[in-house]
C-alpha cells in the first residue's frame, strides 16, 4: 500500500512539476509580492509611530522622514502588489497554456482504450476544471507560502529587537492561532475536496448529455427532467463550494481573534507602569498595532494549505487520466529511438500487411487476426464483414492508434519502428463519424494544412477541394467557405460530413486514405453514390481503403478483404 501511495505521489508530482513556471519566471512576482507585503507591515507600524510622535508636537524637521517613509510605503504597497499580480498571473497563464497543451498530448495516446473505465464527464472535468485549477499552484500555494513565510519571520524578528517581549507574545500568538486555524480549515476543506470532483462531473455528464441527445430528449418529452437533473448537479456543486466558503471564513475570524489577543496582550505586558523606564510612546504604539498587519500577511498560510489539497486533488485526477501506465495494446514513442532501421524503399508498397493482429485494452480476445495484405498507389482495398469483426480495429491499428503484432510495413519500414506522426503523415483516418467544429467551412478546412491562410490562393485551394469531394456548388450557394457547419456539423447532412472530412483528408495530402464506414446513416439508396464520389475523388496516385459492412458498388475496381 505504502508503494502504491508513492507512486501516486510521484504521479501528482510530475503533473504539479508541469503547472509551475520556471524559477526565472516565478522570481519577480516572488519578489515583488515580497516588498508589498512588507509594506503593508511596515505601513501600518511608521503610521502608528507617526501619529503617536506628531501629538507629542516635536519639531516637524523631526517627523520628515516618517512622513516621506509612510508616503513611500502607500505607494509602494499599490505598486508592488499591481506589478506581482500582473508578473506572477502573466508567469502562471502562460505555463497553463503549457500545461494544456502537454495534458492533450499525454491524453490523444489513451484515447481510444486506455481511459474507457471514466465517464465523459469525469474526462471533461479533469480536462477542463482540474487542469485549471493546476494553476493554483504557483499563485495560491507557492507564492503565498513563501512569501508569507519570509514577511512574517522578519516582522517577528524586527519586532523583537525593538521589544523581545513583544516578539516573543507576537510569535505565540502566531503558533497558537496557527495551530488552531490551519488543521481546523484543512479538515473542513478536506470534506469538501473529495466531493468537489464527483459534483463537477455529474454536472459535466448532465450538461454533456442534454446537448448530445437533445434531440432524442425532445422527440420523448425527457427535456424538463433533464432540466430538472441539470439544476440538480448545479445545486450539488454550490452547497460542496459554499461549504468551502464557510471554511475560509471560519479560518479568517479565528486570524482575526489571534490578531487581537496578540495586541491586547503587548498592550497589557508591555505598558509601563508611571514613572518607570520601557519603550517610548511611539514604539510602544507601534509595537502593540503591528500585529495585526502581521496576522494579514500570515492569513495567507492557511488560504494556501487549503489550496493545495484542492491542487493536489486536481493533479491526482489528472494524473490518473495521464500518467499512468498504458496498457500494452497502446503504442508509444521510443523516445530514444534514433530511427528506423530500414530505408524506405520507393519499390515497395505503400502498405504491407502480413499475419495482423490487434487486441482492444483488456481484452480477453483479438479483434482481429491473421489479416494480411498489400496496397500500391493508385489501388483500392474493399474491406468488408459483420459489426463487430473488427473492421474499425483494423483501421486504429493502421493509424497507430492501437498497437499489433505480427508485421505492417509503411514502404518497406516496419510501422512500429516508425514515430506514430510519421505512421500518420501516411496514412490518413476518415472516422465513421467525422468530429466538425462549430465554425465555418474555411476553418473546419484549414487546419488539416497549416500553410492555408485567408490568402486569395488559400481559399482557391480550400475550394478545389470541396470541388473534387462534389460540395463545391453546394458550398457556394451557401456562402462560401464562410458557410457555417453548426455544432458537431449540425447543419449538413451526414453524407455532407463525409465529404467535408475526405477534403481535410486531400488536403492533408495522405499518400494512403481510410475511410471508415463513410455510409453511416446514409440512405440506402444514396449510399452507393456516396462511396462512388468519395472513392472517386481521392487522387489516382493515392490509395484507398474503404471499410464498409455493405461492400462497394459495381464499377470501383478494388481488392477485397473479407474479415
Amino acid at each position: 500500500m505504502s508503494g502504491s501511495g508513492a507512486v501516486e505521489r510521484e504521479r501528482r508530482r510530475a503533473v504539479l512539476a508541469r503547472a509551475v513556471p520556471s524559477r526565472r519566471r516565478r522570481a519577480p512576482g516572488l519578489t515583488l509580492g515580497a516588498l508589498a507585503d512588507l509594506c503593508v507591515v511596515g505601513l501600518l507600524g511608521l503610521s502608528m509611530w507617526l501619529i503617536v510622535r506628531a501629538a507629542e508636537q516635536p519639531p516637524i524637521l523631526h517627523l520628515t522622514f516618517a512622513i516621506v517613509g509612510v508616503r513611500a510605503l502607500a505607494i509602494g504597497r499599490a505598486a508592488f502588489r499591481y506589478t506581482d499580480r500582473l508578473l506572477s498571473h502573466d508567469a502562471a497563464l502562460a505555463q497553463l497554456a503549457v500545461l494544456r497543451a502537454r495534458t492533450f498530448e499525454a491524453l490523444v495516446p489513451r484515447v481510444p482504450g486506455a481511459i474507457e473505465s471514466h465517464r465523459r464527464g469525469d474526462v471533461l472535468a479533469a480536462f477542463v476544471d482540474d487542469v485549471d485549477q493546476l494553476q493554483d499552484e504557483p499563485l495560491r500555494v507557492r507564492q503565498p507560502l513563501l512569501v508569507s513565510g519570509v514577511v512574517v519571520g522578519l516582522s517577528v524578528v524586527l519586532v523583537g529587537v525593538v521589544s523581545p517581549l513583544a516578539g516573543a507574545v507576537l510569535a505565540g500568538a502566531l503558533l497558537a492561532s496557527g495551530g488552531i486555524a490551519i488543521p481546523l480549515a484543512r479538515r473542513m476543506a478536506g470534506a469538501s475536496d473529495r466531493e468537489l470532483s464527483a459534483a463537477r462531473a455529474a454536472l459535466s455528464d448532465t450538461l454533456l448529455e442534454r446537448f448530445a441527445a437533445a434531440e432524442v430528449l425532445a422527440a420523448y418529452g425527457a427535456l424538463p427532467r433533464q432540466r430538472e437533473r441539470i439544476a440538480a448537479a448545479e445545486a450539488r456543486l454550490s452547497e460542496v463550494q459554499l461549504r468551502r466558503t464557510r471554511a475560509a471564513g471560519l479560518t479568517g475570524a479565528l486570524l482575526a481573534l489571534g490578531a487581537g489577543l496578540a495586541s491586547l496582550l503587548a498592550l497589557v505586558l508591555l505598558l509601563p507602569e508611571p514613572g518607570q523606564g520601557g519603550l517610548s510612546a511611539p514604539l510602544f504604539a507601534a509595537v502593540v498595532v503591528v500585529p495585526a498587519a502581521v496576522f494579514e500577511v500570515f492569513a495567507q498560510v492557511p488560504a494556501a494549505l487549503v489550496a493545495r489539497r484542492a491542487v493536489e486533488a486536481s493533479a491526482g485526477r489528472v494524473a490518473e487520466l495521464t500518467e499512468t501506465e498504458l496498457p500494452p495494446e497502446i503504442p508509444v514513442d521510443d523516445p530514444g529511438a534514433d530511427g528506423p532501421r530500414e530505408e524506405a524503399d520507393p519499390a515497395a508498397p505503400l502498405i504491407e500487411v502480413r499475419d495482423l493482429a490487434v487486441r482492444h485494452p483488456g481484452a480477453s480476445r483479438d479483434a482481429v487476426d491473421g489479416v494480411g495484405f498489400e496496397l500500391r498507389a493508385g489501388q483500392t482495398l474493399a474491406v468488408t464483414g459483420d459489426s463487430g469483426a473488427g473492421k474499425s480495429s483494423l483501421a486504429l491499428a493502421l493509424v497507430r492508434l492501437l498497437d499489433y503484432r505480427g508485421s505492417y510495413r509503411l514502404r518497406g519500414v516496419e510501422a512500429r519502428e516508425l514515430p506514430a506522426a510519421a505512421v500518420r503523415r501516411t496514412v490518413g483516418l476518415c472516422e465513421q463519424t467525422p468530429h466538425l467544429f462549430d465554425a465555418d467551412l474555411r476553418q473546419n478546412l484549414k487546419f488539416a494544412r497549416d500553410s492555408a491562410d485567408r490568402g486569395a490562393g488559400s481559399d482557391a485551394e480550400l475550394m478545389a477541394a470541396l470541388d473534387r469531394v462534389g460540395l463545391g456548388d453546394w458550398a457556394r450557394e451557401r456562402g462560401g467557405l464562410d458557410a457555417r457547419v453548426g455544432e458537431r456539423g449540425a447543419l449538413v447532412s451526414g453524407g455532407q460530413a463525409q465529404r467535408i472530412a475526405l477534403a481535410r483528408a486531400l488536403l492533408a495530402d495522405f499518400p494512403v486514405v481510410v475511410l471508415d464506414e463513410p455510409t453511416a446513416g446514409v440512405d440506402r439508396e444514396l449510399a452507393d453514390r456516396l462511396l462512388a464520389d468519395l472513392v472517386g475523388a481521392v487522387p489516382a496516385d493515392r490509395a484507398v481503403i474503404v471499410i464498409t459492412h455493405t461492400g462497394l458498388p459495381a464499377g470501383i475496381e478494388a481488392a477485397r478483404l473479407e474479415l
